[in-house]
């Protein structure tokens, strides 16, 4: 039997509420699903937080509203926060991501959760 866990698009609004709203789909109230993208891919992966039935659905419901709040005006937010911390060596890397966030261009947070979700568990994800 298929479990669908589901994504309420209105209530991702910013990367830290995505992560909210993915750990309780999956795992009840205050569940975790991941807190940061590396984690996230572990879970979807097998990692802890996996869900115990492996025949699962992640239903994104309204995911254009979560497009636009995971767009590029929060990756810019995000790569502000991942350049007060990233290793010199990544820094010019990291501004160069950050520098076109900022002039609407480039990949965005939705698309990172989008990609590690197709990578990780291909064919999962149903975006409505």
């Amino acid at each position: 039997m298929t479990v669908t866990y589901v994504i309420p698009g209105a209530e991702v609004t910013g990367l830290e509420r995505f992560w909210e709203v993915i750990g309780e789909a999956v795992n009840g109230p205050d569940g975790y699903f991941g807190r940061n993208l590396d984690a996230f891919a572990d879970c979807l992966g097998g990692g802890y937080g996996t869900p115990d039935d492996r025949d699962f659905v992640i239903e994104w419901r309204d995911h254009d509203l979560s497009r636009r709040a995971l767009g590029h005006e929060e990756t810019a937010r995000q790569l502000r926060l991942r350049l007060a911390r990233v290793p010199d060596a990544n820094r010019a890397f990291v501004q160069g991501q950050l520098t076109e966030a900022e002039a609407g261009r480039g990949s965005t947070v939705f698309d990172w959760l989008t990609e590690i979700i197709d990578d990780r568990a291909p064919g999962v994800l149903r975006l409505l």
